[in-house]
């Protein structure tokens, strides 16, 4: 799905909606859409990615604000359609950048959002909180708010109405009919607007390759018992930190084995301490403890919940793996449950969470060998369900990878839609009298959070993390004589990382002092080609013996 022949967009025509997606198309993650009438932007969901392998030292990814950055003035307001990571997480981050953007969205959603505002020291900003059902405008853009399920509570999906059309956005959902909180998807109201005809649908293409019908969660509940029932010692069981329906599976089935509960992981503490206070999570008396006094309860008393179903490596659950979490020990016979999906990119830093796990003897419960998690997104069932109730004239698939994404236009295609439009992040689509088409291409890339610093980490210096990390460096130091036209120390070399050791260089020695004597015979004393030098003699033997290509640090010194 490349779009070569994509230029930069022209001007949006008079009366035309243009939509530009800043992230989550492509990818799992980043979630962020922009709506341009009439002068006006309408931005929807502003989330993070979570790094995996391949980038290292990276603790998020952003959408690329540069598209916007000169016209956050335009912007009437940010819609969050439910309270995900992968939807809010950015949100301080473009605030940074414009204080006062109106936020819109659900009691849940605008509390969880406003705990990370909180948290990056933000002036609070103006909310706006939404339920099923309400309708209010912002600038050109006429919102009606319709109740989706999730896999998080109060997650909706965004009616949009401009001069150029009617704009459906489900957000994230699914269409458990039996969900635990007793709030259904709203197909009422996706039939009544299908009536008034919705010209563009932005549907959630997660799951669409997966045939049926998404498994309700309250099939889990059975299984959470047979767990609770059959564990003799401690249970720690992980999810995502918003997770609401989760833990209170967790909770329910704790009180029913005379269980206590603590939370670990700071998010996790923070975000059920929100759903609490809120209603939206019942905490029976007396189950919750603080973690460190669980530790007194005898092991057959103990549940933990906690984050890091990802394998994330600063996560309680991955140092709880590796035996250095502060207080919480595993032991062999312990339970653990991870109780998630994996995202695509994670696997690896799951199954070495798992096997880790393993080696201490705990019994490891995922959604391979047990019905601990299902997911919070529709499947292919339920999108022909809903192409057939909304039937649109143009659809957007969104949120999700390549291969989702086309899945889902395929269904759409199924059912009769006559345009499907396939986008990638910085694809802008353009509804102009009625019919979406691509109308050109705007630079969007990666932008790297590495601690404090934002957006400053390129792809060159993830390039050399890599190589640092798989291929280690090498140091080489040369002191020349250029009077005398001869090396008159070295070469010093050291190196760090794979399996190399200093006395391994022994037989390069010689081959470098001759490469870069023979430079400086032919009058070449310029030290940069002289470090050259080096680095291509090294280069060579290292790559011809050993089969690495390690960073090499060349310094040559004149004398």
């Amino acid at each position: 799905m490349s779009h070569p022949d994509l230029g930069a967009p022209p001007a949006l025509p008079k009366g035309g909606l243009r939509v530009t997606p800043l992230g989550g198309l492509g990818e799992v993650g980043r979630n962020m859409t922009v709506f341009e009438y009439d002068g006006r932007l309408l931005i929807v969901d502003c989330g993070v990615l979570f790094p995996d392998d391949h980038q290292p030292g990276v603790d998020l990814i952003l959408p690329d604000f540069g598209p916007i950055r000169d016209r956050l003035d335009d912007v009437e307001a940010l819609v969050l359609t439910h309270g995900h990571e992968d939807h809010i997480g950015a949100t301080p981050y473009l605030l940074r950048e414009r204080e006062d953007i109106p936020l819109v969205g659900s009691e849940l959603t605008l509390a969880l959002v406003n705990s990370k505002i909180r948290e990056h020291r933000l002036r609070q900003t103006t909310f706006t909180t939404v339920s099923e059902g309400d309708r209010l405008s912002f600038g050109p853009f006429d919102l009606e708010f319709v109740a989706v399920n999730h896999s998080i509570p109060d997650a909706l999906a965004v009616a949009i109405r401009t001069g150029a059309g009617m704009v459906l956005h489900t957000g994230d959902f699914k269409m458990d009919q039996l969900p635990l909180d007793g709030r259904i998807t709203d197909l009422r109201a996706f039939a009544r607007l299908g009536e008034e005809g919705v010209d563009l649908f932005l549907t959630d293409s997660t799951n669409a390759e997966v045939p049926g019908f998404t498994t309700a969660e309250r099939r889990i509940t059975p299984v959470l018992d047979q767990v609770f029932r059959e564990s003799e010692q401690r249970i720690i069981v992980a999810c995502f930190a918003s997770h609401v329906h989760r833990v209170q599976q967790v909770l329910d089935a704790a009180v029913a084995h005379g269980r206590k509960v603590a939370y670990v992981g700071r998010s996790m503490v923070r975000n059920m301490g929100i759903a609490r206070d809120l209603g939206y999570l019942t905490v029976p008396p007396g189950v919750m403890v603080e973690a460190k006094e669980l530790a007194d309860l005898p092991p057959e008393q103990q549940v933990l919940i906690s984050t890091g179903s990802q394998g994330e490596p600063l996560s309680a659950l991955s140092r709880i793996a590796q035996r250095s979490h502060n207080f919480v020990h595993l032991e062999a016979g312990d339970t653990v449950v991870l109780a998630s999906s994996l995202i695509p990119g994670n696997e690896n830093a799951v199954y070495r969470v798992i096997n880790g796990l393993a080696k201490h003897g705990a019994k490891v419960v995922h959604k391979g060998n047990a019905l601990v998690h299902v997911s919070g997104h529709a499947s292919a069932g339920e999108l022909l369900y809903c192409y057939n109730i909304v039937r649109p004239r143009n659809v957007l698939p969104v949120h999700g990878e390549i291969r989702h994404m086309l899945a889902n236009g395929d269904l759409a295609k199924q059912t009769g839609v006559e345009n499907v439009v396939y986008a990638e992040d910085g694809v802008v689509v353009d509804l102009v009298d009625g019919v979406a088409k691509r109308a050109g291409k705007v630079d969007v890339g990666y932008v790297f959070v590495d601690g404090q610093t934002v957006g400053d980490v390129t792809e060159t210096e993830l390039k050399d993390r890599r190589i640092l990390g798989e291929e280690g460096f090498i140091s080489v130091i040369v002191v020349v004589d250029s009077v005398a036209a001869k090396v008159s120390a070295g070469p010093e070399i050291h190196a760090r990382g794979h399996v190399w050791r200093d006395e391994m260089f022994e037989e390069i020695k010689q081959p470098i002092v001759d490469a870069v004597n023979f430079q400086l015979s032919e009058g070449n004393t310029d030290s940069y080609q002289l470090q050259q030098v080096v680095r291509r003699t090294i280069g060579r033997w290292v790559g011809a013996k050993h089969k690495r290509r390690p960073m090499i640090i060349p310094v040559v010194v004149e004398a």
